[in-house]
């Protein structure tokens, strides 16, 4: 975010130093005002008070010849010329360096469940999007065998052009039969669905509102989209109505892009009052169900399901086969005439290679299996309500999480998140660490994926050395400040 009001501001006012000195000044996490103090200063270095009010700064006009190269100003440095000096690569670096042990790209070996091998240790893990268990499933080896053996390992093309395979087909209409949507098409991955679907949808002169916690596969395709791009604070559809209220009248096309389950905080979106409000402002919705497919909803359908709308009053559904349905790639669902446009335009989809056999057909075996083992579903939430009733027995916050199978553990600071979870890693669990800047430091947290595999006795040792680790952190950290 800092570094697109950079971009902006010297688009803006073109006297002000280059983006990456004005990244050097700006470090860290400044203030409104202080970053208005330090532009105004910038712009007016005589002014005796600080200038909020920053008027145009016209450039002067260019001149009928071009200087010699010899006399140009240079705007750039080395440090451009090279990423590893970038100063975000660098701020990067040293985050890191600021712990002995990277909880990141740990090795894990083999399958990962409800337990997980890391090194020689096996580890209980709650850091898999296994919701289900049916990853590595026989059914599923079994499926992926087959499909690879008749379709080989890729299709080796564009579906547009000579892609296409009935391993799609299937795949679609399977997961058009889970959303109660007409029709369904899938592309490569979950990430790039959003960003290629908003990218496309809209343009200039339209406006994409979002939920403040929006994934960043929705803040990629709002940006490569050029649209106007505003915020709502999180699950509140009041301030949105109010933000459409005002706004509304100055644009084309508005698309709402919220969240089935919003992944870092586990609470789903309150889906009957979007659907009115989208009504009122004739506005598009496109929900992203990446971690409520599959785990929300009696059957796996999704908020949709799970609040027993209409799935026609939203006008596109989307989401990843990466979590519940093992495999990857994402999908995009709704009316037949809508769908078929996109299967004809988005460039994610026609510019791609389709998704592979061995992926189709994992996912289409997960589907199977949701439908044919109902009881995967229903061992999933009870096991995700006992954690909720258990951490917040043990005094743990876990924020607003409900109904879902991610459960926050807010911490307070990075630090004590970063030394709970390598705790915790050392009692033989495997839990992620999310840090400032994905989240606020005074909201970092370790996330807790919940599974159909976990046992009962797992969750409560679990829940009782956090709580106990997360009191020793917290004691060691105000005794040493």
């Amino acid at each position: 975010m800092m570094r697109e009001l950079i971009t902006q501001l010297h688009t803006e006012w073109p006297s002000l130093p280059t983006p990456a000195q004005l990244g050097e000044r700006f470090a860290g996490r400044p203030t409104v005002e202080q970053v208005l103090d330090g532009v105004g200063s910038l712009l007016h270095p005589f002014a005796e008070e600080p200038q909020h009010r920053l008027p145009r700064v016209e450039t002067e006009p260019v001149a009928a010849a071009s200087p010699a190269p010899a006399d140009r100003p240079t705007r750039w440095t080395e440090a451009d010329a090279r990423i590893e000096c970038f100063p975000e690569a660098v701020a990067m670096r040293e985050r890191r360096q600021q712990t002995d042990r990277n909880p990141y790209f740990l090795l894990h070996e083999g399958i990962i469940d409800a337990t997980t091998t890391i090194g020689d240790a096996q580890l209980v893990s709650f850091s898999s999007y296994n919701y289900l268990g049916v990853t590595g499933h026989p059914v599923v080896a079994e499926t992926i065998a087959d499909a690879v053996a008749r379709y080989g390992s890729s299709v080796s093309a564009s579906r547009f052009l000579s892609g296409e395979r009935p391993i799609h087909a299937e795949l679609e209409q399977e997961l058009a039969d889970l959303l109660q949507v007409e029709s369904a098409l899938t592309l490569v991955s979950g990430h790039a669905t959003n960003v290629s679907v908003i990218g496309h949808l809209v343009e200039p002169g339209d406006l994409i509102v979002h939920d403040s916690l929006a994934h960043d596969s929705i803040i990629q395709g709002a940006k490569l989209s050029g649209a106007t791009r505003r915020s709502f604070p999180h699950n509140d559809l009041n301030a949105l109505d109010d933000l459409l209220g005002v706004i509304r009248g100055g644009f084309r096309r508005v698309l709402i892009v919220v969240e089935g389950v919003y992944s870092m905080d586990g609470d789903l979106v309150p889906l009957p009052q979007l659907i009115e409000l989208k009504r009122r402002h004739g506005a598009l919705v496109l929900v992203d169900e990446a971690h409520s497919i599959g785990t929300v909803g009696a059957n796996g359908g999704g908020v949709g399901e799970h609040f027993g709308v209409d799935r026609s009053d939203i006008d596109l559904w989307c989401g990843t086969m990466s979590k519940s349905l093992a495999g990857c790639g994402g999908y995009v669902g709704g009316t037949a005439a809508a769908i078929d446009y996109l299967k004809y335009s988005v460039p994610g989809f026609v510019y791609s290679v389709g998704i592979t056999p061995a992926n189709a057909a994992a996912s289409l075996a997960a589907l199977r299996l949701m439908r044919d083992e109902p009881e995967r579903l229903s061992r999933l939430r009870q096991n995700a309500d006992r954690f909720r009733e258990t951490a917040r027995a043990a005094g743990i916050d876990i924020g607003d999480s409900a109904d879902s199978p991610v459960v926050p553990c807010i911490v307070g600071s990075s630090e004590r998140a970063l030394a709970l979870a390598t705790a915790l890693f050392d009692h033989g669990f495997s839990v992620n660490p999310i840090l400032y800047p994905a989240v606020p430091d005074d909201q970092a947290r370790l996330r807790f994926f919940i599974t159909a595999e976990h046992t009962a006795e797992q969750i409560q040792r679990v829940v009782d050395i956090t709580a106990s680790e997360l009191n020793r952190i917290t004691h060691d950290i105000e005794v040493s400040a």
